[in-house]
This record gives structure tokens, sequence and C-alpha cells, in this order.
């Protein structure tokens, strides 16, 4: 199942893309929202091969995630994978340039079953697609206004 969208936004693109992309802020923001994320690489600047294990409650039960950025090119593109006992989900963020002081985000999410129980839990999500689409774009139009990135 896919969910994007796009967010423009009045900030140079180098500018945006670093807004967007500020692993500690989100950390900060998962934990804020009662996650518990644990980094597991040594890297201290932004780059391919950070990664955490993020673990937090969701209807009533403990979820584990492991983050990992696998693509990194800044000012354009991001590219994070995850897994957890029974979803693959990819990440891709895009930052396009429209004008000097203008830029645009595509945000992409992919998630892919590995199991029957998440693929007939997709299945079922398959049906309110519509309305999916509406807060997936509403959630990441809010993440980015929490990181700064808007205004």
């Amino acid at each position: 199942m896919k969910f994007s969208t796009r967010i423009d936004a009045d900030q140079p693109a180098p500018q945006f893309f670093d807004k967007v992309n500020d692993f500690n802020r989100l950390e900060e923001l998962l934990i804020a929202r009662g996650a518990s994320v644990t980094r597991i690489d040594p890297a201290k600047e932004p780059g391919t091969g950070m990664a955490w294990d993020i673990v937090f409650d969701w209807r009533g039960k403990e979820r584990r995630i492991r983050m990992e950025v696998t693509r990194f090119d800044r000012p354009e593109h991001v590219t994070m994978t995850g897994h957890s006992d029974s979803l693959e989900m990819t990440i891709d963020s895009t930052i396009i340039a429209l004008s000097q002081n203008r830029s645009r985000l595509v945000y992409e999410l992919d998630i892919h079953p590995r199991n029957m129980r998440a693929r007939l839990m997709l299945q079922t999500a398959k049906l309110g697609k519509a309305r999916l689409d509406r807060r997936y774009e509403h959630r990441i139009r809010e993440l980015i206004s929490e990181l700064g990135a808007l205004g």
C-alpha cells in the first residue's frame, strides 16, 4: 500500500531539506509521543547508515520497528527503510526546488506485509484508502510543521 503527499514551502531547497530531515528533532518528537527511540549507529553526521530501534504502543500492543537511512543525497533525497515483525516499509522524502526561495516536499510511504495477518490488515485498509490518504496528508503536514519546516 502506498501513500504520497506534496507540501510546498517558501524556503530554499537546502534549508527545507535540513529542517525536514532533522533526525535529532524527529527523535525528540517520537519520544514526546511516548515512543522509546534507541539510536543503533555511531554516526554523528546525518547520512546513510543511521538507524534506530523504535518501540511504541499501538492499539494496546507493543510494536517494534527498526528504521535505517539507506539513501541520503543532500539537498534532494532521503530514503529510509524499516521493518517490524509484520510489515516492511520504505519512506522516501524528496525536495524539489521550485524557485530560488520556494520548494516542494514529496513524501511517500510504501508498506508491504511480511505475514498473512499483515496482508489481511492491509487488504482491509484498502477499503478505506481515501480516508487513510486524507489522514496521512494531515499527519505529514503536522509533522513537517512540528519540525519547524513550515512558516
